[in-house]
């Protein structure tokens, strides 16, 4: 029993932590993007608490900054850019979800998701920033600190298990966020990363295990975790070749 009591135990900060998507950009002339959503999934086997935190607290209103996530379930996380303004264009702010067991204090995992300002939808969004860049953009978030937000509560949060059109409106949602913030270029993604994306598109279209009404086969029949790992891959695949 003691064996059993323990199997979740963690060394502190060592849980992957599931969110989509892992940037958020909002628009100046576009109202419906000053409101984004993020997605917190909990494939693991017992609940999770989480908390939201962020490097500027005062431009962001977050509904439900802190609550819980039962096993193998997912939570929407509404996130409004409240101070919309020419002086906040091109800044980059982090948000941190900090996830621990509901029993303990200490965070087992984190995740931290980018936000920017940008001034209109229909502008060329600028070009993929470079390695020195990614590593300027770095240093600076390593000294920042992190606040936590203020809880904004209007109703209880909503859990459900993720369905297979959750995900793919997820997914859906994650695709067109890129393709507005890509360019085209005369390269392409490589044949074995397009065909590695049609092999996670198949597998989220695969019924979820317990399904009753399929014409597809038992053993085609997939389990929940399996379907948010290839919702993940597919979409880090999407962010390669949006980029490419």
């Amino acid at each position: 029993m003691q064996q059993q009591h323990r199997q979740p135990e963690l060394v502190e900060g060592s849980l992957p932590v599931f969110v989509f998507p892992t940037e958020l950009v909002f628009y100046a002339d576009e109202q419906s993007s000053h409101k984004q959503v993020l997605t917190l999934y909990n494939p693991y086997e017992f609940a999770l608490k989480f908390k939201v935190l962020c490097t500027a607290p005062n431009k962001y209103t977050v509904v439900d900054a802190t609550g819980a996530v039962k096993p193998q379930c997912c939570v929407d996380i509404v996130i409004r850019h409240r101070d919309v303004r020419a002086c906040h264009y091109g800044v980059y702010d982090k948000f941190r979800l900090q996830v621990s067991e509901q029993s303990q204090r200490k965070a087992l995992g984190r995740k931290e998701v980018t936000a920017t300002l940008r001034p209109s939808a229909s502008q060329e969004p600028p070009s993929p920033r470079t390695q020195d860049e990614e590593r300027r953009i770095k240093e600076q978030f390593a000294d920042s600190e992190f606040f936590e937000q203020t809880a904004f509560q209007t109703a209880p949060v909503s859990l459900r298990h993720p369905s297979r059109k959750t995900q793919s409106v997820l997914i859906g949602r994650l695709t067109r966020r890129k393709q507005a913030e890509s360019r085209p270029v005369a390269g392409g993604p490589s044949l074995l990363t397009v065909l590695l994306g049609l092999v996670c598109m198949a597998v989220l279209m695969l019924p979820t295990l317990g399904e009753q009404e399929s014409t597809v086969p038992v053993y085609l029949h997939l389990s929940v975790n399996k379907k948010l790992v290839a919702a993940y891959v597919l979409g880090l695949l999407t962010m390669v070749i949006l980029r490419t």
